[in-house]
């Protein structure tokens, strides 16, 4: 699948991973999950490179966390890990952020992440990458504040991978064209405040950049 695809305009919903890296769950005091866990985005917390995001009065810790997007070519319902690879047209790189403050209190409360995840822009993301161009296990994530280097992994630490997140997020959760899967992020994450700049990047391939307002 070497088509383009318009995932920001054309999917329908991101479907995130929590706790997918072993130093991340460290870095939280996180405990690691039996099985793949999963949360949603809405289309409206995308934000392409080179915008803003308004820092949100609700919270007080705003986080960044770099992601590799997996960006869906065809419909995906009850596919195995062996298939799945076959359905991605390609990659991006993501920005999940998050009101910290706001997750730790809804899960001391036991209650859904949607305030802290979901608010509008988001998500920030690069453009769209053909799936021939990325090895999606073995793939380096960089982000910078400011210049400074914050965050920096790879997917080959990844504790479920690829394919097998499709097989699991699929058994139940159907996948449309252009829908994005966020496949967690690595260690090293931390604040951002109004007037930094934030740039994401899988090196060499594709970058977004945005500045906090």
């Amino acid at each position: 699948m070497s088509k383009t695809v318009d995932f920001v305009r054309q999917g329908t919903k991101l479907v995130c991973v929590g706790r997918n890296y072993a130093k991340h769950i460290a870095e939280l005091g996180n405990v690691a999950p039996k099985e793949p866990m999963l949360f949603l985005k809405p289309t409206t917390s995308y934000l392409e490179s080179g915008g803003s995001v308004e820092y949100p009065s609700i919270t007080k810790n705003l986080h960044f966390e770099v992601e590799l997007g997996v960006v869906i070519g065809s419909k995906m319902t009850k596919i195995k890990a062996e298939d799945a690879l076959s359905h991605v047209a390609g990659y991006t790189v993501a920005v999940d952020l998050t009101c910290r403050d706001l997750q730790e209190k809804a899960k001391e409360e036991q209650v859904p992440w949607t305030m802290a995840k979901a608010l509008d822009k988001f998500c920030p993301v690069g453009p769209f990458v053909p799936a021939n161009k990325i090895d999606p296990g073995n793939t380096d994530l960089v982000l910078r504040v400011n210049g400074e280097v914050k965050q920096q992994g790879s997917t080959k630490d990844m504790i479920y991978n690829v394919p097998k997140l499709l097989e699991y997020i699929t058994s139940n959760i159907t996948l449309l064209p252009g829908d994005v899967v966020l496949t967690g992020t690595p260690d090293g994450v931390g604040p951002i405040v109004v007037g930094d700049e934030v740039q994401a990047e899988i090196p060499g391939i594709c970058e977004t950049k945005f500045t906090v307002v």
